[in-house]
């Protein structure tokens, strides 16, 4: 009698699912990643969330937002309205920063400031980092030539100091709000394509960008679908980082005439008109100082969280 020679186990009579290269069924690999990725979203909050100077900037970040968004309802105060009578007045129930050596409500001028601060910040940072990001990955994924060109770009922008490149310009066309964000989205554009430029550099040369390229996908694919999801990232922080130094720049040119122009309420004018006036009222250089401490706190403890979640290396370098 012959003997036939057993046979494996089909998957039928097993009743198992197929098997990945992994060792792990592929239903499960799928939901294995679903919740790795989970797990990870939940560690990331909760270290971030244990972090006080992240929920401590978090929290300065939402209040300059909310006031400066909403800055008609806190105002108790038209911020031009005049009232000579009250002028350089002490804080009181009325005036709860005291006024100006025109009368005008402190208080409701600096709410009115952060408008603008906020205006420039969001404006500036989102279009250099926009335009930074573009420049970066096209540096990073084209010819050498072209790389090379852009990177001489950005080390030419980047040589002018932006207060010496502030001066220069205001010299030919004059001082105003248009000036101040062109010249913060100018300077800022480098830093964004340098950082774009050396992660795009990182990723070219990819299993996976490879294998997109050996499938005959196109250069804009590659940069929209794959390059950039990985980009952007590291580019938001430091945009969360650049705030601070963007409404520093706004508030600085202003405190020295060459940014925003009066009446309108920017917190380096407030800061100028008290300085004036500092031996008399002390209160106008506090009151409008303590708005640009706290923002620039804020925006810095939550851009260093935000770091140190995302690449903790960073926070154990430190």
């Amino acid at each position: 009698m012959s003997v036939k020679p057993s046979e494996p186990p089909s998957e039928k009579d097993v009743g198992e699912p197929p098997i990945d290269s992994s060792g792990l069924p592929e239903h499960a690999s799928a939901e294995e990643m679903r919740e790795s990725a989970a797990r990870e979203r939940r560690e990331k909050l909760k270290m971030f969330l244990t972090n006080w100077q992240g929920v401590t900037g978090l929290i300065l970040v939402i209040l300059f937002f909310v006031t400066a968004i909403f800055a008609p309802v806190f105002a108790t105060h038209d911020p031009n309205a005049l009232d000579i009578p009250a002028r350089l007045s002490y804080p009181t129930l009325d005036h709860i920063a005291g006024t100006d050596q025109l009368g005008r409500d402190t208080y409701s001028r600096i709410l009115y400031g952060g408008r603008v601060a906020l205006k420039v910040a969001a404006i500036g940072v989102s279009i250099s980092l926009v335009v930074g990001l573009i420049l970066g990955m096209i540096a990073g994924f084209g010819p050498r030539w072209l790389d090379n060109l852009l990177l001489l770009i950005f080390d030419t922008v980047r040589a002018f100091p932006t207060i010496v490149l502030a001066l220069a310009t205001v010299a030919l066309t004059g001082p105003s709000l248009a000036i101040v964000l062109t010249i913060v989205i100018v300077t800022s554009i480098p830093q964004y394509a340098r950082v774009a430029r050396t992660a795009t550099m990182t990723l070219r040369n990819t299993d996976f960008i490879m294998a997109e390229r050996s499938l005959g996908a196109s250069t804009g694919r590659i940069l929209m679908h794959h390059i950039m999801p990985n980009v952007v990232g590291p580019l938001l922080i430091l945009a969360a980082m650049d705030v601070p130094v963007v409404v520093t720049v706004e508030a600085g040119l202003s405190f020295i005439g060459l940014g925003v122009l009066p009446p309108t309420a920017s917190w380096g004018t407030i800061l100028n008109e008290g300085y004036l006036v500092i031996r008399d009222t002390p209160w106008m250089v506090v009151a409008g100082g303590i708005p640009l401490i706290l923002t620039t706190l804020g925006f810095t403890f939550l851009g260093e969280a935000l770091r140190d979640v995302f690449d903790p290396r960073m926070g154990k370098g430190r």
